[in-house]
């Protein structure tokens, strides 16, 4: 909102994804982290953000960042080092247009292009080797197990982009979180739009009753025990599935919520996939 306010009130989406992006990278503790999407850097969180404050009456609901009226002086809200940070943003990126805010971006933060749909129109073809070097080049098939526990979406989607995952299988009964980004339509469309694809397999989920008043490490390790004598055997063909995925995608990640592997039985459904092949590799993210 202070972004907005402090260059005119206004900002084009994508002028204001670069602006707090330049802004974040430079906060000594970011409240945002962004994915390499199809223009640049993106937060999927300040969507969420702009949606809460178009219905609360700050912002108009346009595609556009725009203040109503009746509002501002939100620079004033904020603490003195993000105040002096976002004065140097308008100093040093106040007449930049959106081609300038893009270039600016790719050329200091290339990682940040590596999905661009648009480099070609921005970048030179030194400047795209750049960005090209910055690109995940794993190939090895592998088989990852990954918990959202404690991340943020954008945190989330980075470390499977570094890993050049092809596939994201949710093993989640129900796919519905409080934590934003994670109920499943959000979580696929999220996945999808970093060339990720997102499969769920409900059948390798385990019920909510089971998982309530788990204490310690030997209540998860009951359950997971009974998970695999019970769930697994009668759940081979969704196993097989995966594993036959693994053939064609070479990268695929299983995911849960909980962030320690041995409290999840994504843990269990990947054990239960590497014994049909055990030279692929098992990595836990």
């Amino acid at each position: 909102m202070a972004i907005t306010e402090l260059f005119g009130g206004e900002l084009g989406a994508t002028d204001f994804q670069k602006l707090l992006f330049i802004f974040s990278v430079n906060q000594q503790e970011s409240k945002y982290d962004f994915v390499p999407y199809k223009y640049g850097c993106f937060s999927f969180q300040t969507m969420a953000d702009k949606t809460k404050l178009i219905n609360e009456g700050f912002l108009e609901n346009s595609k556009n960042w725009k203040l109503l009226a009746e509002n501002g002086n939100f620079i004033n809200t904020l603490v003195e080092t993000d105040k002096k940070q976002l004065i140097k943003l308008k100093t040093k990126f106040g007449n930049f247009n959106t081609q300038d805010l893009i270039r600016y971006v790719y050329i200091n933060y290339p990682y940040y292009a590596v999905n661009s749909e648009i480099t070609l129109k921005y970048l030179t073809e030194k400047e795209l080797l750049t960005v090209d070097k910055f690109k995940p080049k794993d190939s090895e098939r592998s088989l990852f197990t990954i918990g959202y526990e404690g991340r943020s979406l954008e945190k989330y989607l980075n470390i499977l982009i570094q890993k050049n995952i092809k596939v994201l299988c949710d093993v989640r009964k129900n796919p519905i979180s409080r934590k934003y980004g994670f109920s499943k339509k959000t979580l696929q469309n999220a996945c999808e739009s970093v060339n990720i694809k997102y499969i769920h397999l409900p059948e390798l989920g385990i019920i909510s009753n089971k998982r309530k008043n788990l204490k310690s490490q030997k209540d998860y390790d009951d359950l997971l025990f009974d998970y695999e004598k019970t769930v697994i055997p009668n759940q081979m063909k969704a196993i097989i599935f995966i594993n036959d995925s693994l053939q064609d995608n070479k990268r695929i990640a299983l995911t849960c919520y909980e962030a320690k592997p041995e409290q999840c039985h994504r843990t269990r459904v990947a054990n239960a996939v590497h014994k049909l092949e055990v030279s692929v590799p098992l990595k836990h993210l």
